[in-house]
């Protein structure tokens, strides 16, 4: 059964209410106000659970300080004013980032078109007003893929088109593009379409030695090829994984960056899980053998305990799609490496253990339902 939903406006009135009409404080009436709408079962995850300030005009007419930032915004960005835009889109930025309740909201009160054309402004005056843009952009559509149109999907591909050699700017790009990708196949297919991939695998080898990219790239590149778009019958996620590899080098550059950043644990995880992604295909694991990768694999299995997990999925993917590779793997010491790693962290469990069964180790399988009446088997 759907949850039931009520507006801002609503539960504004009902804070509202209770402060007139009650004479209780700001905090009580909030709180009274969410007693009261949660016992009627609504759902109140996309509310703003603040008392709302009266505006200049009277307290006839409540607002949010998010509400208050984006009509500053949109003033500054009609007049064309770079310095008050770069101030309020700081202040929006923040209020953005700390709530999605403030997210949805601002949304709802057309924020996507006023950071458009803050978008535009930006691109002709200075790099620092632009990078505070998709900053904006990025946080404003955290949860929220739907707000970009065609016009704002082509124009974030030219965007990281024309400032590849900016480090902080294509960060901030390739942010936006995950946001607009995930659970969102229509949009994943249009940036692709538009030329997304390159400029994806193209930052990685560009910027192979600043972190931040690297790790956003990767996530973007494994968001392309996932398949969660419940809208769609079904989606081009393998067909993308393919023009990773096949089209734009993916495979070489994840493992030269791979090489690069031998001594970060959190990098090494994020390739080894894009790189779990793209074994699609046999030709595309022998690629990643032929590459060095499983000096990658021992490597992340052997010195970083907090992302075992995925060396264990790569390692899983590729003998699963050709028993040639178990031998190379095992001679590596990886079988002693995946114990460990079992032991160690729970969440670790299932996948080593389809990792060493796949490799052709032993394992100790548990039945852990019967099908017999009482509790599960111990």
């Amino acid at each position: 059964m759907a949850s039931k939903r009520i507006t801002q406006e609503t539960f504004d009135a009902a804070v509202r209410e209770n402060i007139e009409e009650f004479e209780m404080g700001p905090e009580e009436a909030v709180k009274e106000a969410v007693e009261q709408f949660e016992s009627q079962g609504v759902d109140l995850s996309n509310i703003i659970k603040l008392a709302p300030k009266g505006s200049a005009d009277g307290p006839q007419e409540p607002t949010h300080d998010i509400l208050q930032a984006l009509g500053d915004l949109q003033e500054s960005v009609a007049r064309s004013r770079p310095q008050e835009v770069s101030a309020y889109l700081a202040r929006f930025f923040e209020h953005c980032k700390q709530d999605k309740a403030c997210r949805f909201l601002a949304a709802q009160k057309g924020a996507y078109p006023i950071l458009l054309a803050a978008w535009k402004l930006a691109a002709t005056s200075d790099q620092g007003l632009l990078l505070q843009t998709l900053n904006a952009l990025s946080a404003l559509t955290d949860g929220q893929p739907d707000l970009l149109d065609t016009q704002g999907l082509q124009l974030l591909v030219v965007t990281l088109a024309q400032n590849a050699d900016a480090a902080d700017l294509t960060c901030s790009g390739i942010r936006c593009v995950c946001h607009a990708s995930l659970k969102h196949e229509q949009n994943r297919q249009s940036l692709v379409k538009a030329g997304v991939l390159p400029l994806l695998t193209g930052a990685i080898a560009r910027h192979g030695h600043c972190a931040d990219v690297v790790r956003e790239a990767c996530w973007a590149l494994r968001v392309m090829t996932f398949d969660d778009d419940i809208r769609v019958p079904f989606g081009h996620a393998h067909d993308h994984a393919k023009m990773i590899v096949q089209e734009n080098g993916g495979l070489k550059v994840l493992i030269e960056a791979a090489k690069a950043f031998s001594d970060n644990p959190s990098v090494l995880s994020e390739l080894c899980s894009t790189l779990s992604r793209l074994a699609v295909r046999n030709e595309f694991c022998q690629e990643v053998v032929d590459l060095g990768g499983l000096g990658v694999l021992v490597a992340l299995l052997a010195n970083c305990s907090d992302h075992q997990k995925q060396a264990c999925m790569l390692i899983r993917n590729l003998v699963a799609r050709s028993q040639a590779f178990s031998q190379p793997i095992l001679d590596l010491g990886a079988e002693a490496l995946i114990l460990q790693a079992r032991a160690a962290h729970r969440d670790c469990e299932d996948v080593a253990k389809a990792a060493l069964r796949d490799l052709g180790c032993r394992v100790e399988l548990r039945e852990l339902w019967t099908g017999q009446k009482g509790n599960l088997a111990p």
